[in-house]
C-alpha cells in the first residue's frame, strides 16, 4: 500500500521498469535491495530523483508493504510526519527546502531515530548532498551525512531518447528516433519538461488523428509559441 498526502499527484509510470538506468544502475540496485540504511539521492532538477522515490514506493506496495511519499515543495506542516514511523518506507523529496527550519528538522530527527529503531526504510532526495546543506541541528546533520549517498548523473542523448520513447510507448504512442531527436535539439534538455510536452503532444495527436512525426510536432510547437 502506498500513501500520498492530500493534494499530491502521483506521476503515471513512475516505476523502475520505466527508469532508464544509464550511469545510475548502482543507485537503482541500492533502492531495490532491502536495506535499512537510509538512502540519500542528490543531483540537479530533472535527473530522476522523484521518479526513483515514487518507484520505490510503488515496489513496496507491490510487495504488500506500507509506504508514504512527501514532496516538500508542497506546504506540509512538520506534524505531517507523525505516525510515519509505523510505515515500512517513508520517502521525502526536496528535503533541502526545510533545512534551517527548527520545527521541521526536529520532526525529521525524531522520524529518523524511530525508523532506525523500528528497522524501517528512509529515502531522501535533494538537489545537494547532505554534507552541503546548512542544517540547524548538529545531531540531524550527523544522521543525514551517515546515510548511503548517491549522486544521480545526467543521461546521454541516446539515453534521453530512450526515456522519451518509453514514456511515449506507455501512452500507446510510437515515437521514432528522428522525432525524439527533434524534440531534444529544439527544447531545453529538461526531461521533466520534455515529458510534460509529450503529454500535450499525445492529446494533440489524438485530436488530430495523426502520428508523432517531425512535421506534426513542428506544427504543435509553432502553435504553442504563437499563443
Amino acid at each position: 500500500m502506498r500513501q500520498l498526502p492530500l493534494g499530491v499527484r502521483w506521476r503515471d509510470g513512475s516505476v523502475f521498469a520505466t527508469f532508464v538506468l544509464g550511469p545510475n544502475a548502482q543507485v537503482v540496485q541500492a533502492l531495490v535491495d532491502n536495506t535499512f540504511t537510509p538512502v540519500w539521492l542528490w543531483g540537479p532538477t530533472a535527473t530522476g530523483k522523484t521518479h526513483l522515490l515514487q518507484a520505490t514506493c510503488a515496489r513496496a506496495g507491490e510487495l504488500g508493504r506500507t509506504a508514504a511519499y512527501f514532496p516538500l515543495q508542497e506546504d506540509f506542516p512538520p506534524d505531517a510526519l507523525m505516525g510515519c514511523e509505523q510505515l515500512d518506507l517513508v520517502c521525502i523529496d526536496d528535503v533541502q527546502r526545510i533545512a534551517g527550519d527548527e520545527a521541521w528538522e526536529r520532526a525529521l530527527f525524531v522520524l529518523y531515530n524511530a525508523m532506525q529503531e523500528n528497522r524501517r526504510r528512509l529515502l531522501f532526495a535533494s538537489t545537494r548532498a547532505p554534507a552541503a546543506i546548512e542544517w540547524r541541528l548538529p545531531d540531524l546533520r550527523s544522521r543525514m551525512t551517515a546515510a548511503l549517498v548517491f549522486q544521480l548523473r545526467p543521461l546521454s542523448e541516446p539515453e534521453q531518447i530512450e526515456v522519451l520513447r518509453l514514456r511515449a510507448r506507455a501512452r500507446g504512442l510510437e515515437l521514432q528516433d528522428e522525432a525524439a531527436t527533434y524534440l531534444l535539439r529544439r527544447l531545453p534538455r529538461d526531461l521533466r519538461s520534455l515529458c510534460e510536452l509529450l503529454e500535450k503532444l499525445d492529446i494533440a495527436s489524438l485530436a488530430a488523428n495523426r502520428r508523432l512525426t517531425v512535421p506534426f510536432i513542428r506544427e504543435v510547437l509553432e502553435r504553442r509559441s504563437g499563443n
